[in-house]
């Protein structure tokens, strides 16, 4: 490896946890080409964007050439996927091939999606098609510029090898970041081999690299609990708030470090409507936009029952803590939302809060009953805090109603700054992402290139990109995403 790519390439979960650590070797990639490659992100890391673009970055892009003593492995995970356990899911196409420390002295994953088949891979060929390991980079970095916690993706790269899905696909491998890749699922596998001392070990590792405060708490791994419910709450939250749906908040796709993980099945919502389901395999709405945060909960309940031996010797006493930690979730994610939607309505600090809490709800029946698009709604309120209502009386059709509202609004002096640092302009519309996508795979980036600059800032106001501020056109129809697998 070239010495401008020289790296310490670590492998503390695989050594540490051997358990759930399987050694395995990325597929060879027949004409790696970088499609697109996130120069920001690989200086945080150390490494340099010319040498990642040539023979030996490519080959550490794709896992085939590593750096020495680099071990890469797929990891052991189970998890319930729409309600229905698992016992043995893992890396079916993924590879971690070991972690970095970035500049700023955190310790990062790096990880393969797309890698081929290693033996978790349950009958699928391990690969991956251009459309959907590009959808992560899009997605991955528009969250990144909400300021939402986040996997990132650093690379995605052509393999030169088509893959079989209803129809033929040009293949791809996406190379993402994270601060660790520990999910629910991570400790219901750890659990279900009835080792406990596995089990503490686990979660002794996640203490350490992701909530080290907790090592000085009185009871640690009840401090553990306490510290993903609270992480998880803030981050379901900040879904919410900018009209995020997930799609798949299975518990292998939960983070211990409460980053969002898994961008297959999961949009912006635009209309405001809390049913609101993308995935094509979401029949029953399970995983719908207003029942995120139940979800959540239920999800931490799973984590609990893994955690109950090492919460207390005491069945008894340890059902009692876990369900106080997830009573503190429900408490730290309604407390989240509800400093967060009045902020969205620039509302003053110290307000009251049942004045607050009324406007907020009427404010969201009045998107609600007149379909109004989530970002855009939120967006042309600010306008109307500097006075000038129309672009968003455009929007709905009960005008007297917003009238109404809009001058009780206006009497506590909302504040426009606020609002626009907390409403984007710009989000990964639907219709234009599969646009970017379909031009990608058509072997044309630029209309991907384009849409990842624009929601890289969100927040920011730009000449020429009225479209990209739309939401998409009548004739697009129903959304759906897949999981692209």
């Amino acid at each position: 490896m070239s010495t401008s790519l020289a790296l310490l390439l670590g492998n503390r979960f695989a050594s540490e946890l051997p358990e759930l650590a399987l050694p395995w070797q990325a597929e060879e990639a027949p004409a790696p080409q970088v499609l697109a490659l996130n120069e920001a992100l690989a200086a945080e890391l150390g490494l340099d964007p010319e040498a990642l673009r040539g023979p030996d970055g490519l080959g550490l892009l794709t896992g085939t050439v590593l750096p020495t003593g680099a071990t890469p492995v797929a990891q052991a995970y189970a998890g319930h996927q729409f309600g229905g356990y698992a016992p043995r899911l893992g890396d079916g196409r993924a590879l971690l091939l070991g972690e970095l420390t970035d500049g700023e002295g955190r310790l990062r994953d790096v990880h393969l999606k797309g890698s081929g088949r290693t033996p978790f891979a349950r009958g699928g060929d391990g690969r991956a098609a251009v459309g959907p390991m590009l959808r992560e980079y899009v997605m991955s970095e528009a969250m990144h510029g909400l300021g939402v916690p986040t996997t990132r993706s650093l690379a995605v790269l052509a393999t030169g090898r088509d893959v079989q899905r209803e129809t033929v696909l040009p293949g791809a491998v996406l190379t993402r970041v994270a601060s660790s890749h520990l999910r629910v699922g991570t400790f219901q596998f750890a659990a279900s081999t009835g080792d406990l001392a596995l089990l503490r070990r686990l979660a002794d590792h996640a203490i350490e690299r992701h909530y080290p405060a907790a090592a000085a708490a009185e009871h640690p791994h009840r401090a553990l609990l306490d510290a993903v419910a609270t992480a998880q709450a803030d981050l379901v939250a900040q879904w919410l708030l900018l009209g995020f749906v997930h799609g798949v908040m299975n518990t292998d796709n939960m983070t211990i470090s409460g980053e969002t993980i898994d961008y297959g099945p999961c949009a912006f919502m635009e209309a405001y409507e809390p049913a609101t389901v993308f995935s094509s395999i979401d029949r029953g709405g399970r995983y719908a936009y207003g029942n995120q945060p139940l979800i959540a909960q239920w999800n931490l309940a799973r984590l609990a029952e893994t955690l109950l031996p090492l919460l207390a010797e005491d069945q008894d006493a340890a059902v009692a803590i876990a369900m106080e930690a997830l009573s503190g979730f429900r408490q730290r994610h309604d407390a989240t939302y509800a400093a967060g939607l009045p902020a969205k309505l620039g509302l003053p600090a110290g307000l009251d809060d049942e004045i607050a809490s009324g406007l907020s709800e009427e404010w969201l029946k009045i998107l609600h009953v007149n379909h109004v698009d989530w970002t855009s709604g939120f967006r042309t309120l600010g306008a109307a805090a500097r006075g000038d209502a129309e672009p968003l009386r455009g929007l709905v059709l009960d005008l007297v109603a917003v009238d109404e509202w809009l001058a009780r609004w206006q009497a506590l002096d909302p504040d426009a700054a606020l609002m626009d640092r907390t409403n984007p302009v710009y989000i990964p519309r639907n219709h234009l992402v599969e646009e970017a996508l379909d031009a990608a795979t058509a072997g044309d980036l630029a209309p991907f290139e384009r849409l990842v600059d624009v929601v890289r800032h969100p927040y920011e106001e730009r000449s020429g990109l009225e479209r990209y501020a739309t939401p998409a056109p009548d004739d697009f129809g129903h959304y759906v995403t897949y999981c692209g697998t």
